[in-house]
């Protein structure tokens, strides 16, 4: 089973992708690890991420999909993978769907947490609170999380028709408590 999970910042997609790893098995893939791995292995994408990266530019699309797709095909991976927050455009979406579908591997589900956007300002400032300092998030403050939020509304909001279009994209109510959120993803994996 291959998931997708998306939803703004704070929305609780670590958290029910925690969930979904230790129920099901699944493994967790987060773009960000995958990019610090890729630059401590030292291999040639490693290093082109290295460079661009140190030039304070965001990574290409193509690398992103290369990454994403080398790591999926990796044994650990073939019990089933959850991409959390990824991808994030229209056309990350697009690309990913036509590289997996050369590769015979389909996304199962894509499990969107709506939540009220006013709320979620409230959601980060406790999460950096009850975080020890040396494990608090460089991007837990206000003026982050806003810009963040506005990202999402203008690049990755769109990705959810398009996951719609495609029969597979599952919009759960994520203001419910963790646990209640974890129990309706249960029940749509169970459909």
């Amino acid at each position: 089973m291959n998931i997708i999970l998306l939803g703004p910042p704070g929305a609780g997609k670590g958290t029910q992708a925690k969930h979904l790893t230790n129920t099901f098995g699944l493994k967790q893939l987060s773009t960000g690890d995958m990019l610090r791995a890729a630059i401590e292995g030292g291999s040639n994408l490693g290093k082109q991420v290295q460079l661009i990266v140190d030039a304070g530019d965001l990574v290409p699309d193509n690398i992103m999909i290369e990454m994403i797709t080398t790591r999926i095909t990796r044994a650990d991976c073939a019990g089933g993978f959850i991409l959390d927050g990824f991808p994030r455009t229209v056309l990350q979406a697009e690309t990913l769907h036509e590289v997996l579908s050369l590769k015979k591997i389909k996304i199962d589900h894509v499990i969107a947490l709506d939540v009220k956007l006013d709320s979620l300002l409230g959601r980060i400032r406790n999460r950096a609170l009850e975080a020890p300092e040396d494990q608090r998030r460089q991007d837990d403050d206000e003026k982050t999380l806003k810009h963040r939020l506005s990202v999402y509304k203008e690049q990755t909001a769109p990705v959810l028709p398009y996951y719609e279009k495609l029969g597979v994209l599952k919009t759960l109510d994520g203001m419910l408590t963790p646990d209640e959120v974890s129990k309706k993803i249960n029940e749509v994996l169970a459909e």
